[in-house]
């Protein structure tokens, strides 16, 4: 399977108070080891065997074109206010090239291995969700600070890494955009998948599998849980603590 790459690169409304910090209007510029942020999974995925095209979608195309490297390859398009917005713009564009590896430009530490591990296992999904379990990341980094969703069997964070198959798949981006402001609030999105969803969130008696299933036979789609085998993938750059800690991943790995 070869996908076209989609990297989210647009601003919140008002501003981020990581590009405020460091003296930058937009976040995706902050330098990450030396490198403008957005540049680094943009590099990625223009290394793997697996994604053809790369398209960054942005609100300021201009300022995030001279942070970008030069290819064939890749486009920048101008993004809606909303991500749910701007995907399903690309779901209703006959152009897109199909199936979509969503990501975004604050994945500082992707790399080609951990984009072959999700396609490979989300291959056969409508929607598929890269996480990390949280033993596996407390193991590699138990400084690492994430917000976790408890199932029964285990605890989970996202990798912000979204397969999506093809157009069926906007009846999710819808739910997506009734949630969006409140996607930090775990109880808020299960409550919109339904009660029993709801409940069963709260008293651990799913696995992640069988929520995810459930909620994608609820939308008429198959929706996978990818759990990523490096737990890095699970590490953005949201916090000043969190680029302290990708610059000291980056100086080691590179």
């Amino acid at each position: 399977m070869r996908a076209t790459g989609v990297i989210l690169a647009g601003t919140r409304p008002g501003g981020d108070p990581l590009a405020r910090a460091h003296g930058i209007d937009l976040k995706p510029l902050i330098p990450v080891a030396g490198m403008p942020m957005v540049r680094r999974p943009v590099t990625a995925l223009l290394a793997s065997d697996l994604v053809g095209r790369v398209v960054v979608l942005t609100q300021r195309p201009e300022r995030i074109k001279s942070a970008l490297p030069r290819s064939k390859r890749l486009s920048i398009k101008q993004s809606r206010d909303t991500i749910a917005a701007t995907l399903e713009d690309l779901c209703f564009d006959p152009k897109t090239e199909w199936p979509l590896l969503v990501t975004t430009a604050d994945h500082a530490l992707l790399d080609p291995d951990m984009i072959e591990d999700f396609l490979t296992l989300g291959q056969d999904a409508d929607i598929a969700i890269g996480v990390v379990e949280r033993r596996n990341l407390v193991y590699r980094l138990p400084q690492a600070e994430r917000t976790w969703v408890r199932f029964r069997g285990g605890a989970y964070t996202g990798a912000n890494l979204f397969l999506l198959a093809g157009p069926r798949v906007v009846s999710a981006l819808e739910l997506w955009r009734s949630v969006e402001q409140h996607r930090k609030k775990s109880r808020m999105l299960f409550s919109a998948l339904g009660p029993l969803a709801y409940l069963s969130a709260l008293l651990r008696l799913r696995t992640i599998d069988q929520t995810a299933g459930r909620t994608g036979r609820k939308l008429g789609l198959k929706i996978k849980a990818v759990e990523l085998a490096d737990p890095l993938a699970a590490v953005d750059v949201d916090k000043q603590a969190d680029l302290l800690l990708a610059e000291a991943i980056l100086e080691g790995r590179e």
